[in-house]
């Protein structure tokens, strides 16, 4: 005698309405985190109010607020782009050369108030809507060292050194267009994943809008804060003390910075100001943070590797780091 119901399958998921079914309940799952917590209150409050553990949380609560305001309009940017504007519309404002793409979209990354956690979301909406990837590989690097807002805060920051300002256009302008222009000769096309975006076809403006909005957020946001905390991490283990010798030597002391901004990973509206309290550093070294830090830096990293590919993030970061280095040592030897 044969049956046409197929027995079920061991470890196959229950009907989570079946009493032996198992059945993932966030509220439960809650309620004993909650439990655990308040049984171990006392060692947990020892382990927070320890000065090491305090430094950490302020520095991963600066990096995440900081960069969270401006992912935030990087996203709804994004969104924007995705949404309202046609397609066609980048074909034409960009010129047909990608050789002379890269340039202009360079300088386009002067209209966008943002940092560099706003641009990488853009730039991914620049690569769907068919812009060749040198033009909008050079605007997220650009974009956030050139904006007006980092220019003026460079300035206030360094009252007595006007041409740190200049120096900090030229060498961050040159060192985006220099990556656009060897992506646009070295890169390859499976080294770069398309941004992954979900599909609004169908849907009002609207509502598609909003659900780019709620989709980039999500899928960036989580990736900001493991930056956020790797900074924070790092920033607890390097001496204080290592940075004083290297300043003493002015080939080490470029490194050092170079290598100081990536770990910290401090959103660019605000790292003039780090720059200019780091005075026991010259102007030179000062500038390779500041045309390091807006192009490549932990959390950049994980924001790079989620929208383009973990394989483009590894290519990528390496060079950028090494062509920001040698760009921004250049440019100080002649401007400042």
């Amino acid at each position: 005698m044969t049956t046409t119901e197929a027995a079920p399958v061991r470890g196959e998921r229950d009907d989570p309405d079946r009493p032996d079914g198992w059945h993932f309940d966030p509220l439960l799952i809650l309620v004993l985190v909650l439990l655990v917590g308040f049984l171990l209150q006392s060692p947990i409050r020892r382990v927070l109010s320890a000065p090491a553990m305090q430094n950490w949380m302020t520095v991963f609560v600066a990096v995440a607020l900081q960069a969270l305001p401006f992912l935030v309009l990087g996203v709804l940017l994004s969104a924007v782009l995705a949404v309202f504007v046609p397609p066609a519309f980048f074909a034409r404002a960009l010129p047909k050369k990608p050789t002379l793409a890269v340039p202009v979209a360079g300088l386009a990354g002067v209209v966008l108030p943002g940092c560099e956690c706003a641009s990488v979301p853009v730039a991914g909406a620049l690569v769907r809507r068919g812009v060749t990837p040198a033009a909008a590989l050079t605007f997220l690097l650009s974009a956030p060292a050139i904006n007006p807002i980092v220019l003026t805060a460079t300035a206030i920051a360094f009252p007595n050194a006007p041409q740190m300002v200049l120096a900090r256009f030229v060498a961050s302008l040159l060192a985006a267009c220099g990556m656009g222009w060897l992506w646009q000769r070295l890169g390859r096309t499976d080294w770069l994943r398309p941004p992954a975006h979900r599909s609004f076809d169908g849907l009002g403006k609207g509502e598609a809008f909003w659900g780019s909005v709620r989709h980039d957020v999500v899928h960036a946001g989580g990736f900001l804060v493991v930056g956020a905390m790797a900074a924070a991490t790092l920033k607890a283990v390097v001496p204080a003390s290592w940075l004083h010798t290297a300043a003493a030597n002015p080939v080490v002391s470029v490194l050092a910075l170079a290598v100081v901004a990536v770990l910290l990973s401090i959103c660019s509206e605000a790292d003039a100001f780090v720059a200019a309290s780091l005075t026991q550093f010259s102007l030179t070294a000062r500038l390779a943070f500041l045309v390091v830090g807006p192009m490549i830096d932990l959390k950049l990293f994980g924001m790079q590797a989620a929208t383009f590919g973990r394989g483009f993030a590894l290519r990528f970061a390496p060079v950028t780091f090494a062509v920001a280095i040698g760009v921004a040592a250049l440019a100080g030897a002649v401007l400042l």
